[in-house]
């Protein structure tokens, strides 16, 4: 009888201590809190926006672009050539402005 209630005894203290092992693992492990992870999912919906944004622009710059580059029906050829080589340095400021504006939004 003193044997079994050894047994019962050990196998009591190793539960106990398992359970105590995992009580701690838990409380160690990181937690699924509420709102760091609603303001990471919020910040990745806003940058997601934000490219969009930024797409869009790129695409209306290009647009814009491409329109300018065209030749018009009263120009010569010299003053056409003049006029690209403005619009093309303009085109470039524009496009880089757009992309700064990306950097600085990151941080």
């Amino acid at each position: 009888m003193q044997s079994m209630a050894k047994k019962v005894m050990i196998y009591s203290m190793v539960g106990l201590m398992q359970v105590g092992l995992f009580a701690t693992v838990v409380e160690a492990s990181p937690r699924g809190d509420g709102p760091p992870q609603y303001e990471h999912e919020q910040q990745r919906d806003h940058h997601k926006a934000w490219e969009r944004e930024r797409n869009h622009k790129i695409h209306e710059e290009n647009i814009r672009h491409e329109r300018e580059m065209k030749r018009r029906p009263f120009e010569s050829r010299r003053e056409w050539r003049e006029r690209q080589r403005h619009e093309n340095e303009r085109h470039e400021r524009a496009i880089h402005r757009i992309m700064e504006h990306r950097d600085w939004h990151r941080w």
